[in-house]
């Protein structure tokens, strides 16, 4: 038996024996919940529904967009919240959703990783003036742009695994999904153009009591067949519909050996990341080899000869880190927001990607090549009218790579005051040797030490089969 249809007997059986003391009948249980999912199924493309699209190695080449166009995952979206179209200061309430979140796990049907597969397409091939948004200078594929379609892509994802058995029809969904961190972003050696046509796939990996983490894949249509750009995983929040308190979200149970195998891997970046927030070098300082890193670099500095402690020297070869940086304010906008009137959390990446990108180019003297993104947190919302103000730093150098941290900032004209809101940490590679990085001053050390263990935990993870 398909695993998809496996899924829907499984949440069958739970919403029958849900409501059948309700005196909601089969048949209605069938139209209302079960129905419209076996059509999606149907509609499927047959190649689809004979693979696991859940396999990671698996050639996706064949697969269709359940979704249609990324403009259509918008507006379902907006569909589904019961969200107003068009600004207005004062959002509409969403208190009267709050009675309809579920109260505990209990009340939610269990969803495998296939539940929340979808895929969407961006038309670059048909659609010239969509085409212009993501042209580069150069005549190449604004990653940026890309950046922000994923991550409404995995917010889309996650309304495909969310499943409220007692909400009635026509009732919005009574949740609100946010952005708490990028883990990780690859990109494979495939250029992306800007008039062929791009797909986004991706399913749910991993699921806490209210996080769900989503694993993204970015594809181009390349003679004929669907070529990988870039994977992305993302970690979701699902909060209450006023975007108080969390709220909890349907369990992932495994449909086969291969998302078993995903699921345990969500646990291991689990157990990872709580690792790393355990040595963050705001709690604890840099282990001995890092402190001897720092105290050699300082001796780099100095002419031991006179003994004299205040006066530094620039080795050859060598840069300040306080002459590695790129700033810049940007005004946010209505059009830059998302359903719930915060800035868009893609709209900050594309911009921290290509300020760190002009960083690197100013830096290198060279185009350089984005290789990974990793550890973008979402620290603060952004209001609509925001002055936003980003500053790039370029933290490390080993050999032709430089990882740069991009620091963003809501800035208050009047007062002066800056709250960091996000960090983006970006690694590029260039066809030189690059110059090393020298810090000045003990924060400064402390951030050397931060950008090198980043660059060494992807170059570590890049190298592991």
């Amino acid at each position: 038996m398909r695993p998809q249809i496996r899924s829907l007997l499984r949440n069958y059986s739970f919403l029958l024996n849900k409501h059948s003391n309700n005196g909601i009948k089969q048949a209605e249980v069938l139209n209302r919940f079960i129905y419209p999912s076996y059509q999606g199924i149907r509609m499927m493309s047959s190649s689809e529904r004979s693979n696991d699209p859940l396999n990671l190695t698996t050639d996706k080449s064949n697969y269709e967009a359940t979704a249609g166009t990324m403009k259509d995952v918008k507006l379902k979206i907006i569909e589904k919240m019961g969200l107003q179209f068009g600004y207005n200061p004062l959002q509409h309430t969403r208190e009267h959703l709050v009675q309809y979140t579920p109260k505990s796990i209990d009340e939610l049907p269990p969803r495998s990783m296939q539940d929340s597969f979808t895929s969407a397409i961006i038309p670059l091939s048909t659609d010239v003036k969509l085409r212009e948004k993501y042209v580069g200078f150069l005549g190449s594929l604004r990653v940026g742009r890309l950046m922000e379609d994923m991550d409404l892509f995995a917010v889309w994802v996650v309304h495909q695994h969310v499943l409220v058995p007692n909400l009635e029809p026509g009732i919005p969904l009574p949740y609100t999904f946010v952005t708490i961190l990028v883990d990780k972003i690859d990109f494979t050696e495939i250029d992306g153009k800007p008039d062929a046509d791009i797909r986004l796939s991706g399913h749910v990996s991993w699921v806490g009591k209210s996080s769900v983490e989503v694993v993204v894949w970015l594809e181009q249509r390349r003679t004929g067949k669907w070529r990988k750009i870039t994977r992305a995983l993302f970690l979701m929040a699902a909060r209450d519909p006023c975007n108080i308190k969390a709220a909890v979200v349907n369990p992932l149970v495994p449909g086969n050996d291969e998302e078993k195998r995903i699921l345990e891997g969500g646990e291991s970046r689990k157990k990872r990341r709580q690792a790393i927030q355990q040595f963050d070098l705001l709690k604890t300082e840099p282990n001995a080899y890092e402190t001897k890193l720092i105290h050699d670099l300082f001796i780099k500095t100095i002419d031991t000869k006179s003994k004299a402690f205040n006066k530094r020297i620039l080795p050859p070869g060598c840069i300040w880190m306080e002459d590695a940086d790129l700033n810049n304010i940007i005004f946010s906008h209505p059009e830059d927001r998302n359903n719930h009137n915060k800035i868009f959390g893609g709209f900050l990446m594309r911009h921290a990607l290509e300020l760190s990108w002009a960083l690197g180019y100013s830096f290198s003297k060279r185009r350089p090549k984005l290789e990974h993104i990793s550890d973008i947190n979402f620290i603060k919302p952004v209001d609509v009218s925001s002055l936003i103000s980003m500053s790039a730093h370029v933290l490390y150098t080993e050999l032709n790579y430089m990882e740069i941290v991009v620091i963003a900032e809501v800035f208050d004209p009047v007062s002066g005051s800056q709250s960091t809101t996000n960090s983006f940490y970006f690694t590029y590679s260039v066809a030189d040797t690059l110059p090393q990085v020298i810090p000045k001053t003990y924060h400064e050390a402390i951030w050397y030490i931060d950008g090198r263990r980043k660059f060494r935990h992807i170059m570590d993870s890049a190298a592991t089969p």
